[in-house]
């Protein structure tokens, strides 16, 4: 493809050569790029790919975007200054891979909690319904029947944008993706025609990014804000900010409540480790998904899938039979004690809360909750101490543990955490700095019935420390301590 046609609707200050040199890539990594490739020279947090512009030219670039022109020009080589490279190479990437978003229904998720779970049930029922379907998740990302891993929620424009045109090629009709404020303030959707977004909820997170609330929202606003008039916009009417979310969309409007009218009502019938019972507008299902946060995530996949056209009555039959995400509310019994332990992303305050409120709703006598948490490190530092006082005040035990601690001493981040609970609060808690041990321990301490809930890493099967990822899945773990205890 010639540059000119890779440039469509990349806002350009300035241009040094001929737009009509070949391209035969494109590429934000300057490790990636080879003969005849476009290099974007991003502005990321950690570093700036205008540093790398000479290596990229010296690996065989044909042609530059920057936002600042280098001092010294190569004569073979296209310079393109633009006002945002992320903003660019959103664009450049979606014409240079045939604009794969607009020959699928491609339908965007945000919120803080839910994300995950909506996107992965949306792909589960619409993959029922007899389409081949696409998933970009936490999880794993996936083309039809193959899994591919996930490194980020949101992947960067290039890697998405290949990743979208692969999913074309292999036949894909309706692609279902997380759409992560980062991702949103970095651009790595610009460019993108989304066909319907959902917001699930919102709640303090990422302000180590964002730095204040009022942004954190006004980015996750900003993806409802660029829908076109032919895309449907679907928001949680019980969220407070849920409406404001769609003050300035072009969108076709709806809403889904519990608690309000709404487009797509839910009512609460009975929720039990046996699944939901609910009312969906006019309509008794009973579900297989567990918990109060689950029959608003059902809600938002119903009301998509009705906006994407879809029979109500094939909609509610497929999606009852469906399971959610893995590790989310997983749960797993020990045989010999009946110890129930859940597996939980839960990594918010909110999201813990959530959980915490599902599992009061499921005990039925006098179990105890005993809750194993801790708190990302490199990450906000001011949600460690509401997420221990939130453990401690809806739980009987806590234990407070490593998370992924990354660069920091998790140590401190557990001091960090413990500083949020009162004296009171001190018979209620214990400190195991080993999250394999603290896990061992909270099931140990466990009685018959009780309720292990082992929260802010679901899915992972890695703990970062110092920069290296070690194989850790929590899941495993319970597994293991059940068959340690069953000798």
């Amino acid at each position: 493809m010639v540059l000119r046609e890779v440039l469509y609707k990349v806002a350009i200050r300035s241009v040094s050569g001929n737009t009509a040199t070949e391209i035969t890539d494109v590429q934000i990594d300057s490790r990636q790029v080879k003969a005849g490739c476009l290099f974007i020279a991003v502005k990321g947090v950690a570093t700036d790919g205008h540093a790398f512009i000479e290596k990229a030219i010296n690996a065989g670039a044909a042609a530059v975007i920057c936002e600042k022109m280098p001092a010294q020009l190569t004569n073979s080589v296209v310079y393109v200054q633009v006002e945002n490279s992320a903003a660019a190479a959103g664009e450049a990437a979606h014409n240079f891979f045939g604009h794969p978003s607009e020959k699928m229904k491609l339908v965007g998720v945000t919120g803080t909690n839910g994300k995950t779970t909506i996107a992965t049930l949306l792909y589960k029922l619409f993959t029922s319904l007899g389409y081949t379907t696409g998933l970009i998740s936490t999880v794993e990302n996936r083309i039809g029947e193959k899994i591919l891993p996930a490194t980020h929620t949101t992947p960067d424009p290039v890697q998405l944008n290949r990743l979208l045109r692969d999913m074309k090629d292999a036949g894909c009709s309706h692609v279902f993706m997380e759409v992560s404020s980062h991702a949103l303030h970095q651009h790595r959707v610009t460019g993108l025609r989304f066909s319907g977004a959902l917001f699930s909820n919102i709640t303090h997170d990422h302000l180590d990014y964002h730095k204040t609330f009022d942004e954190y929202i006004r980015v996750k606003k900003s993806f409802f804000d660029q829908l076109d008039s032919e895309a449907f916009a679907i928001s949680n009417a019980d969220d407070k900010r849920g409406i404001v979310m769609l003050q300035n969309t072009a969108a076709k409007k709806h809403m889904y409540s519990l608690r309000t009218l709404a487009d797509f009502k839910g009512k609460l019938m009975e929720n039990t480790l046996a699944g939901l019972l609910m009312q969906v507008n006019d309509q008794e299902v009973h579900f297989r998904l567990i918990g109060e946060f689950n029959a608003y995530n059902l809600l938002a996949v119903y009301g998509a899938a009705i906006c994407l056209g879809e029979d109500k009555q094939d909609v509610l039959l497929h999606l009852s039979k469906l399971t959610g995400a893995e590790g989310r509310f997983d749960y797993i019994i020990s045989p010999k004690d009946f110890v129930i332990a859940i597996v939980d992303y839960a990594h918010t305050p909110d999201a813990l809360l959530n959980v915490l409120a599902t599992i009061q709703k499921l005990r039925k006598g006098n179990e105890q909750v005993i809750t194993v948490v801790g708190c990302g490190g490199d990450r906000d530092k001011t949600k460690r101490p509401v997420m221990a006082a939130a453990a401690v005040e809806h739980s009987d035990k806590t234990i407070l543990t490593s998370d992924n601690p990354r660069t920091e001493d998790p140590v401190q981040i557990i001091r960090d955490m413990e500083a949020g609970l009162q004296a009171s609060a001190r018979r209620k808690f214990l400190s195991i700095t080993d999250r394999k041990e603290a896990i061992r321990t909270a099931i140990t301490l466990a009685q018959p019935n009780d309720i292990v809930l082992i929260a802010g890493k679901g899915h992972e099967k890695y703990q970062e420390i110092n920069g290296v990822r070690h194989h850790f899945d929590d899941k495993e773990i319970v597994e293991e301590v059940f068959k340690e205890l069953e000798r």
